[in-house]
């Protein structure tokens, strides 16, 4: 299994569950592993058990949303050695100016004497994993800011330029699978039903692509195009390292049809962010 990673990650490095390792392997993950709901908007389960994250992430190439794509990294961590805790956790949802419980996970990983925060779940998360203390944690043109709330529960500020604006996590331990409900329950109302989304980071740029509409953003500033065809769409698929093999060209022709309703909703969704800031 661990071999089928590394070989995902183009991983040549050593193996030992050190803080260097840590940092190489998060990094790794997110320059080659897309953040994508494919199997949302195509209405496939979406299992978290090890053997079916096993296949999907480390077999078939594919990316996944937060419980998938956190699940399938604390997998390949506690292979190479590592200490991996899964926790729960609540992003602010702008809109509704809340957090729900147990929309998100991540995982805290022991390295060297020091407590880790690890995720790849958001679409444009951190590159290297935070050390789990108060202040600020700069990369490259990104600042984070983690504040602990009380003895259990922190708060990790994203970067201003960032998709989300913070989420609240507990530290207590617990377990992948009981977010399997969760990762199965999407409401009509679920962002991740009512629009396509796709995230990479490449080059020093994070790549977006929402229904139609590529975002491509960094220290220069930020472009935008606009898919025109199902060719146009089906090579930013494979731009986004999602690849076609996993998914049937009636699918993808599906995918790109359902994608043409999509702009509307996406940009309620930003409206609603925005009045509520």
């Amino acid at each position: 299994m661990i071999d089928a990673f590394l070989d995902r990650l183009d991983y040549r490095g050593p193996l030992r569950p050190d803080a260097v390792t840590l940092w190489e392997l998060h990094r790794a993950w997110r320059l080659r592993v897309p953040y994508e709901n494919v199997d949302v908007q195509l209405g496939r389960p979406i299992p978290l058990t090890p053997d079916a994250l096993v296949d999907k992430f480390a077999h078939r190439r594919r990316g996944g949303l937060c419980y998938e794509m956190n699940g399938a990294l604390g997998l390949l961590l506690e292979a190479a050695g590592f200490t991996v805790t899964v926790v729960e956790a609540a992003v602010l949802r702008v809109a509704r100016g809340d957090r729900q419980w147990g929309n998100h996970i991540a995982l805290l990983v022991d390295a060297d004497g020091e407590r880790w925060l690890a995720d790849t779940g958001i679409g444009d998360a951190f590159l290297e994993p935070l050390p789990l203390r108060e202040g600020e944690h700069r990369q490259g043109r990104l600042t984070y800011r983690l504040e602990r709330l009380d003895a259990g529960t922190w708060r990790m500020h994203h970067d201003p330029q960032g998709t989300v604006a913070s989420y609240d996590f507990r530290t207590e331990p617990r377990e992948l699978a009981e977010f399997a409900d969760r990762a199965r329950d999407k409401s009509p109302d679920s962002p991740f039903v009512r629009v396509f989304v796709a995230q990479h980071h490449r080059d020093h740029h994070e790549l977006a692509l929402r229904a139609r509409t590529v975002t491509r953003t960094g220290p220069d500033g930020s472009d935008r195009r606009t898919l025109s065809t199902l060719d146009e769409f089906a090579d930013a698929l494979t731009e986004f390292r999602i690849p076609l093999d996993d998914i049937t060209p009636g699918d993808l022709a599906g995918l790109w049809a359902k994608t043409g309703s999509q702009p509307e909703a996406w940009l309620a969704i930003q409206e609603s962010a925005r009045l509520a800031r």
